[in-house]
């Protein structure tokens, strides 16, 4: 017993130590005190080095804000691409924390096999689906790419088997365990980041307005709460982020609802950030030009009587989107930091400060959309529940891929539909 009491001291001390939280004094031995408190002539060089991090860190947020500022301005298709080059950074960083600990082991190929092979054809499976969905004039002029969008889930499923008896066929003796618990990992991460960015990028053809808010809301929310926290913060909220407060994390909050109805505000006046993002086959381009929908045209709203008292305002001049808007940002300030608290978590499970070195001062790419992955899911789930509706285009794009003969009864069908409903006429009918 006394054995395994000090054993368990040593881990809990190596893991403090690890998480970058001071020993406690039991921890400290009486003849290392002395060198543990820092001397006068220290105190400035500590200050100095504080003061230069914090430099590096607001310069590089100054720079990371403008860069997304450019790659709005650039237009959907930039951004789709930077979606994918998060994507797969972020899947390197986190299949590498895996094979940090076994890197001793020469597996031939195994490496390979179990991160970017897989990665490859997940990504030929979402991605081509998206080809098909939102490029549907483009891939049927073009007869190499019909017949890859008509058998493409064929396709994927024989290049994923294909991988899969690769693995089976590469499994070492006295290995099996590790080989099968990267195997695991490997595809754990395939449905925690692949799958999410291809979320975002659904969400980007709804419109960057449904892009830019919950992201812009997750970022005004950790900065918020970082402030709140560090000017009033005292209760501790969560042991997983000792640093994180009950006062940040309520000031975030409130600041975060604000700050996406002025956002939304703003945003829903212009067609650029509102309008569908959809494939023009005569330009071959996007386009985001339409008329604005229901949802991002202004509205009067009745007040209560109770908020009528307060203000003197009858009513209230604002778009439906503001309404949903709050919504995004009550999500992204109350579930999307516990996309933070995982990622916590998980780096202390295996004693790592960050996710990577990618960023100075900020740590990896992870580190930085480890609650952006999470609301990118509910924000998806929040269109096809709330949002969206029956799209023509594509039903129009459907029809056009049948046959004569089927398009034929599809008409006559719906011509006696419209004539049952009174839309249309007997003699229309007739002529």
């Amino acid at each position: 017993r006394t054995q395994l009491r000090e054993r368990i001291g040593q881990e809990s001390e190596s893991e403090a130590k690890t998480d970058g939280e001071p020993p406690s004094d039991n921890e400290i031995k009486p003849d290392t005190v002395t060198d543990v408190q820092p001397g006068a002539n220290e105190t400035p060089e500590v200050l100095n080095k504080a003061l230069s991090e914090w430099w590096i860190r607001g310069v590089l947020t100054l720079a990371m804000i403008c860069f997304f500022f450019i790659i709005i301005y650039l237009g959907p298709m930039v951004l789709m691409m930077i979606v994918l080059c998060v994507q797969i950074k972020c899947f390197q960083e986190i299949i590498t924390i895996g094979y940090s600990v076994y890197h001793s082991y020469h597996l031939p190929w195994f490496r390979t096999l179990s991160g970017e092979y897989f990665l490859l054809c997940v990504n030929y499976f979402f991605y081509g689906e998206t080809v098909t969905d939102y490029f549907f004039t483009l891939v049927q002029r073009e007869e190499p790419l019909r017949i890859l969008s008509k058998y493409h889930r064929f396709i994927s499923f024989a290049l994923y088997l294909t991988g899969f008896c690769m693995f089976v066929l590469s499994l070492v003796k006295k290995h099996y365990r590790l080989q099968f618990y990267m195997f695991g990992w490997t595809h754990v991460t395939l449905l925690i980041v692949v799958t999410q960015s291809h979320l975002i990028i659904h969400n980007l053809f709804e419109g960057m307005i449904w892009f830019i808010v919950p992201i812009s809301c997750v970022i005004c929310n950790d900065i918020m709460a970082y402030m709140f926290g560090f000017f009033f913060g005292r209760t501790p909220l969560i042991k997983l982020s000792p640093k994180k407060t009950w006062e940040g994390f309520i000031g975030g909050f409130f600041s975060t609802v604000v700050f996406g109805l002025l956002l939304s505000y703003v945003m829903a006046g212009y067609r650029y950030f509102v309008c569908p993002v959809e494939f023009n086959s005569d330009s071959n381009s996007f386009t985001v030009d339409c008329e604005p929908s229901e949802l991002f045209q202004l509205h009067n709203y009745g007040l209560p009587s109770v908020v009528q008292s307060a203000i003197g305002w009858k009513t209230i001049h604002m778009y439906p989107f503001q309404i949903h808007s709050v919504a995004l940002s009550a999500f992204a300030s109350l579930i999307g930091p516990f996309g933070g608290f995982f990622a916590s978590g998980f780096k202390r499970a295996f004693k790592i400060k960050d996710f990577a070195n990618t960023i100075p001062g900020h740590g990896g790419i992870m580190d930085r959309f480890d609650c952006q992955y999470i609301m990118a899911t509910f924000v998806n789930v929040y269109i096809a529940s709330f949002i969206r509706g029956p799209n023509p285009s594509k039903v129009m794009q459907q029809l056009l891929a049948l046959r004569l003969d089927q398009q034929l009864q599809i008409f006559n069908t719906l011509k006696s539909h419209l004539i049952e409903k009174g839309l249309l006429s007997a003699s229309e009918e007739v002529a």
